[in-house]
């Protein structure tokens, strides 16, 4: 027997407003049964066919070092250079470029964000972009 992952929680300043902007990034809503409102403790968002979550939890604590776990994002209607200007414009911060890097064909890399309270996400090139990396899985 094995256990699936039920939702990804990030602890959160403010979970209402972190819910509201990664839902605007990512394309998904709120429970329209349970709306996540300011003051809030924990706010949950959904992927469009209701199967991912991520729960956004109000804590004391700030952020103070690099997070242990982050998310990979693939733009799916557009390059990742252009995501990656979307998401400037809405509110990401530039932490690293890492399109070029040594040993790796040109512009192959990825660009890391950071969200309005500081957490590292990182930007990779859409699917068009690049060849099938798990073209080897499908039987």
């Amino acid at each position: 027997m094995t256990s699936r992952i039920s939702h990804t929680s990030v602890d959160s300043r403010n979970a209402h407003d972190q819910s509201h902007w990664w839902s605007e990034v990512l394309g998904w809503s709120q429970d329209p049964k349970d709306p996540n409102l300011p003051g809030h403790e924990e706010c949950m968002i959904f992927s469009p066919d209701g199967r991912q979550r991520v729960l956004f939890i109000e804590v004391p604590e700030g952020k103070t070092v690099k997070n242990r776990l982050h998310l990979d994002l693939t733009p799916t209607d557009r390059t990742r250079d252009e995501e990656v200007e979307r998401l400037l414009a809405h509110g990401a911060t530039l932490h690293q470029d890492l399109r070029d890097l040594p040993g790796r064909p040109p512009g192959s890399g990825w660009v890391t964000l950071l969200d309005p309270e500081g957490n590292e996400f990182c930007i990779l090139r859409s699917e068009s972009e690049r060849p099938d990396p798990y073209a080897h899985l499908v039987v």
